[in-house]
């Protein structure tokens, strides 16, 4: 009408004229359906090709990491050897003592070294027992621990009824064999 509104009958944005057709909005709905499927079709060969892409991209990456982690462990080896060769030469000939006290020094602090990374790596390594996700598994009632530390609905804290566990050693659930806490 004049005051803008549209009348009751007409829709917006379709053109003046008779209602298409039946068959000719099943025709479209088929086309759109058509072409829907074909794009989906389309995304998932495209998602298919970029995963396996993806995936024989990491499987390169992984042997070569492999092959240059075995490198550097080479060259990183041989050159520690060098460099306390180079030591035990200086300790002797420069600073005047004797062979033996050169490599009893050179082997010390190859000891120590070797003792911190062995240590270091322990410590880390209590990472990936993943003993947190354990303890809310054992307060749900699931595993080894479940039996030995309170439920969900209790107020006491997991961490110490496990730690208390390791206290008493080890634990032997229904199948016989040790448990870590």
């Amino acid at each position: 009408g004049e005051d803008g509104h549209e009348a009751a009958g007409d829709a917006p944005g379709r053109p003046d004229g008779p209602p298409p057709d039946l068959e000719d909005v099943l025709r479209e709905l088929g086309d759109s359906g058509r072409a829907t499927f074909r794009a989906g079709r389309d995304a998932a060969r495209a998602l298919r090709l970029l995963v396996a892409t993806d995936v024989s991209l990491a499987r390169s990456a992984f042997g070569r990491t492999l092959a240059c982690t075995g490198a550097a462990i080479a060259f990183g080896a041989s050159a520690w050897l060098l460099l306390m060769g180079a030591l035990v030469a200086w300790l002797s000939l420069d600073v005047g003592w004797g062979w033996a006290p050169s490599l009893l020094v050179t082997g010390l602090v190859s000891l120590a070294l070797t003792a911190l990374g062995g240590w270091s790596a322990v410590r880390y390594f209590e990472y990936t027992r993943l003993q947190a996700t354990r303890r809310q598994l054992a307060r749900l009632g699931i595993g080894e621990l479940s039996k030995l530390v309170p439920g969900a609905t209790s107020a006491a804290s997991a961490k110490a009824a496990t730690e208390r566990v390791g206290e008493r050693g080890p634990v032997k659930p229904d199948l016989g064999v040790d448990a870590t806490p």
